[in-house]
């Protein structure tokens, strides 16, 4: 509600409006009051219904602002009332939960968890028994790789010693060979004299084959055919000597039988005709199936 304008006090002093409110103006310098009404009515104070209108305009604003700040806090309270509830019974279902397992663990349940502690505790034994086990295998693996590197050290130096014996041996063999080759030379050329009608070189060189090779086989062919070759220079009593000494000391020899026909040959050229059939005569006793015990039987024969 719009009061009149009231006129100022003072001469020249600047209009001043008052709207439905008793306020303090400024004009031209001073303060002054104007009320809402320019005449109020006795009995009244002006004071007290400015403070009525003031408090009827400012209550509606105030009481406002005061229901917006409680509906929000209420809002809020209320969600956070129903984030707590919702909560409250999530962990509630969650130990209604719990506690119907732990109601359905029975007594065989519980021998069941006792069973597998015991069984992880043999298992925890076991593991330990296995890790001892372990440790000796390595252990005799250790050992093992040692002795097999010495086997293997002392199986080389075994290698290396029958190397050196077989290399011995083939020297040896290889000296046989030359030797044996040596033998048949010296043999054969002897015998080739013998052949050629060169007796005593044939005599010279059979005792010197007998001499160089003593452990020969040939040995007693050599002093078989020394019989003969005295045989040949018609050197019978040599002869029969030479042939006499391989009788005696090889008698088991296939020149032995030949040797006594050859004596038996010597005895007759000297004239000891009873001697040579005695010599004949044994000659077919010991030696019945050689080719000389046939010649000796033919002998025989023409002698009588």
């Amino acid at each position: 509600m719009t009061t009149p304008a009231l006129r100022a006090t003072r001469p020249g002093q600047p209009r001043c409006i008052a709207a439905g409110v008793r306020r303090r103006q400024m004009c031209a310098g001073t303060s002054a009051e104007f009320p809402a009404h320019p005449h109020p009515r006795r009995g009244t104070n002006p004071n007290a219904s400015g403070w009525f209108f003031a408090f009827i305009f400012l209550f509606p604003i105030a009481a406002h602002a005061a229901l917006f700040d409680d509906e929000e806090a209420r809002r809020q309270i209320f969600q956070l009332k129903n984030q707590v509830e919702a909560r409250q019974k999530a962990i509630e279902e969650r130990l209604s939960a719990i506690d119907a397992r732990l109601g359905q663990l029975d007594s065989s349940g519980q021998n069941r968890v006792v069973d597998l502690a015991q069984l992880i505790e043999s298992l925890k034994q076991d593991v330990a028994k296995l890790r001892g086990l372990i440790e000796v295998l390595a252990n005799q693996t250790e050992t093992l790789e040692r002795r097999q590197k010495d086997l293997y050290v002392d199986l080389d130096n075994r290698l290396r010693r029958l190397e050196q014996t077989q290399s011995q041996l083939q020297d040896k063999l290889s000296q046989g060979e030359r030797s044996a080759a040596a033998e048949k030379q010296a043999y054969e050329t002897a015998l080739n004299q013998f052949k050629l009608g060169n007796y005593q070189l044939a005599i010279t060189s059979f005792q010197n084959f007998m001499t160089n090779f003593s452990s020969s086989e040939l040995v007693p062919s050599a002093q078989y055919w020394i019989g003969n070759a005295y045989y040949a220079m018609r050197d019978y009593k040599s002869a029969i000597a030479a042939q006499q000494k391989v009788v005696r000391l090889w008698p088991e020899n296939s020149k032995a039988p030949d040797a006594l026909l050859n004596i038996a040959s010597s005895q007759s050229e000297l004239g000891e005709s009873p001697a040579a059939r005695e010599t004949l005569r044994a000659l077919v006793k010991r030696y019945p199936s050689s080719p000389a015990a046939e010649q000796a039987k033919q002998r025989l024969i023409q002698k009588k």
